[in-house]
């Protein structure tokens, strides 16, 4: 199963803010054995956050989307969810409860009595208006939850909320998949030669060897090594033999070698 995420926001796009979604969820999938097959931003647009969701919908793919499931006028999220979909709209009867629990905890913190009737609380539920058939997501920050709707789970875009949220998606939800993606990488680095010059070793090893891909990643400028290409293989099993034949195929071409490496 492929693992999609969506970062939603202008603030991200315009550089005010720094995404730190990404290399997080790069993280929390590793530790779990996946990793993340692609990415994709979005502005604060309806209908490209639409169209990305209805991607999202259609691939079948595990997908976390973060960012505009407020209810400010610039939080789109859940009602392209909705759109995407085909789907009403409606106050989830366990994120009005949350939500509401919340207001009386801030309420008791300010001193002051609860009013679910003021303006500002009937506004706040808005939060909680989801996809019908939508699922919820606990939010142990401040328990204004997020939510799912199929493989899909919208989770806010502040990072302290985002990713415990997104943590437990992947522990209750898909603890089956956890170590489905773990791979072996061994490649070595390459002084002195062109990827060009390397691309037919490389689709050698990858047609000799089923289940195993071969990557190449070149630096112009790195510190130690200067102008080099990491060249490696890697698979779900020690991919040793693939290594053993990229070695051989490097060494007739005369290619001068550095320090290897095992990830």
């Amino acid at each position: 199963m492929n693992i999609g995420l969506i970062i939603v926001g202008d603030e991200i796009l315009s550089g005010k803010r720094a995404d730190k979604h990404m290399p997080k969820v790069i993280e929390l999938l590793a530790a779990r054995g996946l990793q993340l097959s692609w990415a994709r931003y979005a502005g604060d647009d309806r209908p490209l956050i639409t169209a990305a969701l209805r991607d999202a919908f259609d691939s079948g793919d595990l997908v976390f989307s973060c960012g505009g499931i407020g209810a400010t006028p610039d939080d789109h999220t859940r009602q392209c969810a909705a759109a995407a979909r085909g789907l009403e709209l409606a106050l989830h009867p366990e994120a009005r409860l949350l939500i509401q629990e919340r207001m009386r905890e801030t309420a008791a913190e300010q001193g002051i009595a609860f009013d679910p009737d003021r303006a500002d609380n009937v506004h706040r539920l808005n939060m909680g208006v989801f996809p019908l058939g939508a699922s919820i997501i606990p939010n142990p920050y401040n328990k204004i939850p997020g939510f799912s709707v199929a493989d899909v789970h919208f989770v806010p875009g502040f990072p302290v909320m985002a990713w415990p949220m997104i943590e437990w998606v992947l522990d209750q939800r898909y603890a089956h998949l956890h170590g489905g993606a773990r791979s072996v990488e061994r490649s070595v680095i390459v002084y002195g030669a062109m990827e060009a010059s390397l691309t037919p070793l490389m689709e050698d090893i990858e047609a000799r060897f089923p289940g195993v891909k071969v990557f190449s990643l070149p630096s112009v400028d790195h510190p130690q090594h200067g102008r080099h290409i990491e060249l490696g293989v890697k698979a779900a099993q020690d991919p040793q033999a693939a290594y053993a034949a990229l070695r051989v195929g490097l060494a007739t071409f005369g290619a001068r070698l550095g320090p290897e490496l095992v990830r």
